[in-house]
């Protein structure tokens, strides 16, 4: 059955596959946002120019959206705006969460929807885990919340800092940093196959007022995904391990990126969604799941190269203090 739905977004690293296969799929689709993305929105989508703060947003309430999904409130405040513009006025409401809020350090090496979400080392996590409570208590609005794990498109997976950086680095040679020893398990999820499973959740009853992660089922240790974007680059990754603790020694902002995320195991179990909307596939090779990101990269690194910096410098600095340990 076609719906009429509205993406807050769009255009992003997730949503703009999300909004394809939503068009695939018969729906009527509208995409808010301030259009300044460079990719063109597929044929028959409407776009309504705008943001978040501004004072129109509350006039997307007029057209009573079967499911409007919110890609780009990140703070309470932006959330408790949503609820009051369309409590009463959408048939769904989808919030993009994130996976981050999952407890960390976690009890357990297989994540579920019932793990708690607690993260006190990340502020983005914490922001995200208020905007989920305040769902959870407001009234007259379906909510579905969808978790996100590290989903990948154009960004390249690096465990902190700048990824187009850190590729720059690859293709001269230098060292690059991967915390720990490089074996932690991480689960990464293609953007288009993540669309599959999220846009089946439209309009199900079975979906509303209940809270959803969507990822691949493979998990990937970070040696093996810096040395498969090496190899795709064309060169060798000279990965230097470096504990956690002193990392964010060396840059505090840090914390949040490895202690709030990347620094533990993530593998999840996606029996929740699928009993929902069916069973899905996502790509598990390393070289197809960073096909598209290594194919944007050099898209980017055309146009721009970039230039050595701040970050150059701490990375070499911290490598060289950890190679010189032996």
């Amino acid at each position: 059955m076609a719906l009429k739905i509205l993406f807050v977004g769009g255009t992003g690293q997730i949503s703009y596959p999300c909004v394809e296969r939503a068009v695939v799929q018969g729906h009527d689709v509208s995409v808010y946002n301030r259009s300044l993305r460079g990719e063109p929105l597929p044929a028959g989508v409407t776009s309504i120019v705008g943001d978040l703060a501004a004072p129109t947003y509350a006039d997307l309430a007029k057209a009573n959206y079967d499911v409007v999904c919110q890609f780009i409130a990140f703070t309470p405040d932006q959330v408790a705006r949503d609820i009051d513009v369309f409590a009463g006025h959408c048939g769904q409401y989808i919030f993009i969460s994130s996976a981050s809020v999952y407890e960390k350090p976690p009890r357990h090496y297989v994540i579920t929807e019932q793990t708690p979400a607690i993260n006190p080392y990340w502020r983005y996590s914490q922001d995200k885990i208020a905007c989920e409570t305040l769902l959870k208590n407001s009234e007259n609005l379906a909510w579905t919340i969808v978790r996100p794990s590290h989903t990948v498109r154009t960004g390249l997976p690096i465990m902190m800092g700048d990824s187009d950086v850190m590729a720059r680095r690859m293709l001269d040679g230098e060292p690059t940093i991967v915390a720990g020893d490089g074996h932690t398990p991480w689960t990464l999820t293609r953007s288009v196959d993540f669309a599959v499973p999220f846009v089946g959740l439209f309009g199900k009853p079975a979906a509303l007022n209940e809270i959803f992660h969507i990822t691949s089922d493979r998990a990937h240790i970070w040696d093996d995904i810096q040395k498969t974007i090496a190899r795709l680059l064309g060169v060798e990754a000279r990965i230097v391990h470096v504990p956690t603790d002193t990392l964010v020694r060396y840059n505090p902002e840090w914390v949040g990126p490895l202690r709030g995320d990347k620094a533990w195991s993530a593998i999840f179990d996606n029996s929740k969604v699928k009993s929902v909307v069916g069973d899905f596939t996502c790509a598990e090779s390393l070289d197809e799941i960073l096909a598209e990101p290594i194919m944007h990269l050099k898209q980017r690194l055309a146009k721009n190269r970039p230039p050595r910096g701040d970050l150059d410098t701490l990375v070499d600095r911290i490598c060289a203090a950890q190679s010189a340990l032996g």
